[in-house]
């Protein structure tokens, strides 16, 4: 064989092999973990960890064990202060994280890389320059979230979360709605959404987010969390964690951003309530 044979052999092998990589390694990674059955004490831990699970009917059970088991498989946990990560830390972030792309692709969290788990609310110093002035703020934080793929969590919040499924508030809900958020560039209140999905998004939030800068500021009580009005991307948020926490509460406040968030979503947590009470 000559050498020109032997160097174009050689040639289309490598670039085979980098367009697999490119193109075709992450689907056959994935088929080859959703290959494997999903465990029984995993499912144990979804059912007393994200109370929604056993709501679901059996098409959408699946679904969220299909997502899990692969946010298990790509993303990285970490402790930290000392935090030891198990699985029962794990199956509940993951399971609430993945109750966001249920019904959308999983592929809304491929930046997702990394996950901190403190064992409680944690100490962040915060350094603002403005021009010649410095100033250093000491904050106490229960979670957050970067375009860098990043969420932080607070165990103890999470925890409260779980047990109160009915609540106004949702750390794990409410950071991975901030990943979605990033999907564009910047977490600016409105994940990507195009055609009249995306108009009637803008209308619809810009309005409500008036209003409940405008219920806060007159004193009277908000429909939603008042951290909500802190700005756009809190907003989505908080709407989020009332989505799929409060639903017919925000129903009955704002029936048109339910709508825009079912459409979202593509999914109604209401309607799931009522499948479940039917079975």
């Amino acid at each position: 064989m000559s050498e020109a044979l032997i160097f174009a052999v050689f040639a289309v092998t490598l670039i085979a092999a980098a367009v697999f990589f490119l193109f075709f390694y992450r689907s056959w990674r994935r088929e080859r973990e959703l290959s494997e059955p999903f465990p029984e004490v995993w499912r144990r831990h979804l059912e007393s960890q994200v109370p929604l699970y056993y709501k679901l009917p059996g098409h959408l059970r699946q679904a969220l064990e299909q997502r899990v088991q692969l946010f298990l498989a790509e993303k990285g946990f970490y402790g930290c202060d000392g935090f030891e990560v198990d699985d029962v830390v794990k199956l509940t972030i993951a399971g609430h994280a993945c109750l966001l792309i249920l019904a959308r692709s999983y592929s809304d969290f491929d930046e997702v890389r990394s996950i901190l788990v403190y064992p409680d609310a944690y100490h962040v110093r915060d350094i603002e320059s403005d021009g010649m002035v410095v100033s250093e703020s000491d904050e106490i934080r229960a979670g957050e979230a970067s375009s860098r793929g990043q969420v932080v969590l607070a165990w103890k919040e999470c925890q409260q979360a779980a047990e109160h499924p009915h609540g106004s508030h949702n750390v794990m809900l409410h950071e991975f709605a901030h990943q979605l958020d990033y999907l564009d560039g910047t977490a600016d209140g409105a994940p990507p959404l195009s055609g009249e999905q995306a108009t009637h998004w803008q209308h619809t939030m810009t309005e409500a987010y008036q209003d409940l800068r405008h219920s806060l500021g007159h004193h009277h009580n908000p429909w939603l969390d008042p951290y909500g009005a802190t700005e756009p991307a809190e907003f989505f948020a908080v709407l989020t964690e009332a989505f799929f926490q409060q639903p017919g509460h925000l129903k009955a406040e704002q029936p048109e951003v339910y709508k825009a968030l079912e459409g979202y979503y593509r999914l109604d947590p209401l309607s799931l309530s009522a499948e479940s009470a039917g079975a």
